[in-house]
């Protein structure tokens, strides 16, 4: 028999509870029973990070995270930053600038630099650092860490 665990959380701002087995990872419950493809799976090692989502604020690998790990937890997908607006100058300079191109890793690149964006303004090397994690192979890293620089920029001179 399959140990099941009851989970409560909260998913893209809206509280939700779901049984799951114990061994079920975050990305597969997001993906295959929560319907929610945008975190996309891709080398299911941690390495790629192109299933990065947020959980409590911070970029994690949805597929290293067990589902049962987020128990209690708020979990925001691309689905929700996109929804919510939080990413949209985001996703703005990334298209302006070319910084996709299949778009496979997008997602993931999107919620790493969403949480760098929240710690403030980063440098050139610091957006360099936090990308370091997630693999592209189609666009190099040159336009994306472009679009987060410009969006750093932007934000910093918005504020009062």
């Amino acid at each position: 028999m399959t140990e099941r665990h009851e989970l409560s959380f909260t998913l893209n701002g809206e509280a939700m509870t779901a049984t799951v087995e114990a061994r079920l990872h975050l990305a597969d419950f997001l993906r295959h029973t929560l319907h929610l493809t945008g975190t996309h799976v891709g080398c299911e090692h941690g390495v790629c990070g192109a299933c990065n989502v947020m959980i409590n604020g911070r970029s994690v690998r949805s597929c290293l995270t067990l589902a049962v790990q987020a128990d209690g937890a708020s979990i925001e997908t691309i689905e929700g930053l996109t929804a919510s607006g939080a990413i949209a100058d985001l996703q703005r300079e990334f298209v302006a600038r070319n910084a996709l191109q299949c778009g496979y890793c997008t997602p993931g690149m999107l919620a790493t630099a969403a949480e760098l964006l929240s710690r403030g303004t980063p440098t050139r090397a610091q957006i360099r650092e936090a990308l370091s994690g997630n693999y592209c192979r189609c666009t190099g890293y040159q336009a994306i860490v472009d679009a987060i620089e410009a969006v750093a920029t932007a934000r910093a001179e918005a504020k009062p």
